[in-house]
């Protein structure tokens, strides 16, 4: 299995098989509009720019499970992003990351990924409010937060999970060795 084998929908509601990214190096990530992390689609649009004619694709999937970040439709949230953050990549329909309604391909990133720390800019803070929230967050592979990040190679396997405190420029190392 890989994750070329699911499919999602568009911004508009229409399947998609993640097969048309065969080839191709992949960073997936839950996005939010009204985050603390939302500064980070003005580094990954660089990132984007920077590799996306080496065959590199950002694929972002807004969610509402955060904090309640990602308010609005996908409609909305859509032209948040492409008009104030001037996202170029592709703008998938907002979904769920945890829980039972939870995305079968975040599911699956998950297995392939799971969970290991906190670190880097932001990680103690994170930790506190996760910690307040629940005690044993670190046991599960739950996505934590908004802009948790998973790194697919050219064959559809998930190769690193990055969570929303780390540093944007070890994703983009990470994709150029990809590359």
């Amino acid at each position: 299995m890989s994750v070329y084998d699911f499919e999602v929908k568009d911004g508009e509601g229409n399947p998609v098989s993640l097969s048309e990214y065969e080839g191709k190096v992949l960073l997936i990530v839950n996005s939010a509009t009204k985050c603390g992390f939302t500064p980070q689609y003005t580094e990954l649009n660089e990132i984007y720019a920077q590799f996306n004619e080496e065959g590199f694709e950002i694929l972002d999937f807004p969610c509402n499970q955060f904090g309640s970040q990602a308010p609005g439709t996908t409609e909305e949230i859509t032209e948040v992003c492409r008009s104030k953050w001037l996202v170029p990549y592709a703008i998938f329909e907002k979904i769920d990351v945890n829980g039972e309604n939870a995305s079968p391909l975040y599911e699956y990133l998950k297995q392939e990924q799971p969970f290991t720390d906190l670190k880097g800019k932001g990680a103690t803070a994170l930790k506190l409010m996760l910690k307040a929230k629940d005690r044993h967050y670190k046991d599960s592979n739950d996505i934590k937060w908004n802009f948790t990040k998973f790194l697919v190679d050219r064959q559809g396997n998930v190769v690193r999970r990055f969570e929303p405190t780390e540093d944007l420029n070890d994703v983009k190392e990470a994709v150029e060795a990809l590359l």
